[in-house]
């Protein structure tokens, strides 16, 4: 009897179920599947993107800056970023061709200073400021100023 509980007792504790192991390998399996192939498959075709660059074409850098290519030269190309500005890149740094629909617009440069001057504008107040606390500037004038306010009398 003391043989048959220690033989239960051993074969129940040690060593992998084949349902473990069935368990891991999808495990695995699910891992490849929703997290690396899907990255090799966005590596390889920014890859292709870069390799078929040619001069001309529109690219957005992986900075986000908007250029046309103008020379392809080995593994860097020279961008022009602004009529008569021209730098090089390595290829790796571009991330897109994009079509003139999928390039946003410019905004004029002046319309940027006149949010600037609309936003510091402070003569479009109209409320009544009658009504108000005189308003301290230091806090002498402000310590006086609560004085006042909490016993309507005013401070000698």
């Amino acid at each position: 009897m003391g043989n048959t509980l220690a033989a239960t007792s051993s074969s129940s504790s040690g060593g992998f179920s084949s349902s473990t192991l069935i368990f891991l390998v999808l495990i695995v399996v699910v891992v490849y599947l929703l997290m690396i192939r899907p990255q090799q498959r966005r590596k390889q075709q920014a890859q292709q993107r870069q390799n078929s660059v040619q001069p001309g074409a529109r690219v957005r850098t992986t900075a986000g800056m908007y250029a046309t290519v103008v020379d392809v030269d080995g593994d860097d190309v020279v961008l022009e970023v602004a009529p008569g500005v021209e730098v090089r890149y390595m290829k790796r740094a571009i991330m897109d061709v994009v079509s003139p629909a999928d390039e946003p617009e410019a905004e004029p440069f002046d319309s940027a200073a006149d949010d600037v001057d609309d936003a510091h504008d402070t003569d479009t107040d109209d409320t009544d400021d009658t009504d108000e606390a005189p308003r301290a500037d230091d806090s002498a004038d402000a310590e006086e100023t609560a004085y006042e306010q909490a016993t309507g009398t005013k401070k000698d």
